[in-house]
């Protein structure tokens, strides 16, 4: 099997090193997609950002429900190929294929019946981005399905070592994305300005592009999803454990979701600029938080064929290894938001001083969170290769929530600012928490107690 990497044999640090590369490449790639439409959004105007933004919490809630399969399957096929079963990984797949299709269907549907109710729930201010808004999720709810379909695609082959393969189709779909995003924003000759639906329109192009070619490698080269048959038989048992496993973190992400948009409800009464500070701010964040999502998808996959084939110690280590990766990058990107503010926002929104003002407070109060937030992805990701993704889904849902009353009270008291920070400290406690949870739980695992 061309790419693989078996993860149970080698110098530690090296092996993930090798498969978080990739992986990390690929994470940015998808950040690329949003940044790409942001920063020429931004160049449209500030209410198309923000209607992008509001709608954009819905791809973000759709990403949730992937989840479910794509951890699901993904700590699966892991674990078949720690115990050197192929068979069993191929049911996993084509089961949480059939399972994540499902899905996929019927939030599509939902999404396209509700529209009007679902962006009617933010509030807003502005007919114009409500307007816009609406647009943006008509189209993308149409092709939400590539959107299921590539991370089960790329997660599937990260669990057998090939983390190779889905960077590089993932670069070719962003290449895509960076050529089609202005020309059908804009227009260029015959092809007319779309504005925000043309934003919404390449993302769905450039995702369907990427699910044609993992279809293609699929049938051209021999890859862990070869001649998986999708029209089988689901088998319930399968499935029941895909969900079993796939579920605690899409309820997690899920509810993020559901509470964030609850705080941009709060933030929408300060106006278009606030929500747009958000948006944008958000997809600049995302520099670390994607980061430490691709190291995390590495540190699972390592420690899912690690648990399969029972070497408890080199989990350990690895895990420990990776920290101290996830904790350097954690730090670079404080220092990158808080001395970098100015210069990262000016990107974004040149001509609009008063969010350019607010976006550097925004950046610097986040900042001070991004060690934390590392190691709260990163220990995640162990959590997940272990099949235990509960004590991550309890420690993000409860600080989560606790972000809601928190925006509320300090927002009232000291403004917007108030809001950024509720968002910080509720960061830092996560990463804590969930660092020791992990120290506490795997002591146990040593010893025995499963």
């Amino acid at each position: 099997m061309s790419n693989n990497t078996s993860l149970t044999e080698g110098k530690i640090l090296s092996t993930l090193v090798k498969l978080a590369l990739p992986i990390m490449g690929t994470s940015f790639i998808q950040m690329a997609y949003n940044l790409t439409d942001i920063i020429w959004l931004g160049r449209l105007s500030t209410n198309a950002v923000a209607a992008a933004g509001a709608a954009g919490f819905f791809l973000w809630f759709g990403s949730a429900l992937v989840m479910i399969t794509q951890i699901g399957v993904g700590v699966n096929v892991a674990q078949s190929y720690g115990r050197n079963d192929l068979d069993g990984a191929k049911k996993y797949i084509f089961n949480g294929f059939q399972l994540d299709i499902t899905i996929a269907l019927l939030y599509s549907l939902f999404l396209f019946v509700f529209r009007h109710n679902i962006i009617g729930f933010f509030n807003l201010q502005d007919t114009e981005v409500i307007k816009m808004s609406v647009e943006y999720l008509t189209i993308i709810s149409i092709g939400i399905i590539f959107h299921f379909l590539n991370p089960i695609f790329s997660t599937i082959l990260n669990s057998s070592g090939n983390s190779i393969t889905p960077f590089k189709i993932n670069t070719i779909g962003m290449i895509a994305n960076i050529i089609i995003d202005p020309l059908l924003i804009f227009g260029l000759g015959p092809v007319p300005a779309l504005g925000i639906k043309g934003a919404a329109l390449a993302t769905i192009l450039s995702q369907f592009f990427v699910s044609l070619l993992f279809f293609i490698i699929g049938k051209m080269n021999s890859t862990v999803y070869s001649n998986v048959n999708l029209f089988s038989k689901p088998e319930i048992s399968i499935i029941r454990n895909i969900v079993k496993i796939g579920i605690p973190p899409a309820m997690q992400m899920g509810l993020h979701a559901v509470i964030s948009m609850l705080i941009t409800k709060i933030i929408a009464g300060f106006g278009p600029v606030a929500v747009a500070v958000q948006s944008i701010g958000s997809q600049i964040e995302s520099i670390t938080w994607m980061t430490a999502e691709g190291f995390s998808a590495a540190i699972s996959a390592f420690t899912g064929q690690n648990y399969g084939a029972g070497k408890l110690q080199r989990i350990k280590d690895g895990y420990h290894k990776g920290i101290q990766v996830l904790g350097g990058l954690g730090i670079i990107s404080t220092l990158l938001l808080i001395f970098g503010a100015e210069a990262l926002f000016t990107l974004f929104v040149p001509h609009d001083p008063a969010a350019i003002k607010e976006g550097i407070t925004y950046l610097k109060i986040l900042g001070l969170s991004q060690f934390f937030m590392s190691i709260e992805i990163g220990t995640t990701g162990a959590f997940n290769g272990l099949g235990r993704t509960v004590p991550p889904t309890i420690n993000g849902i409860i600080l989560n929530a606790l972000r809601i009353p928190s925006a509320i009270l300090l927002g009232s008291a000291i403004g917007l600012s108030g809001v950024w920070w509720s968002i910080s400290v509720t960061s830092i406690f996560k990463g804590i928490i969930l660092y020791v949870w992990f120290k506490i739980a795997f002591v146990k695992i040593m010893q025995g107690e499963k």
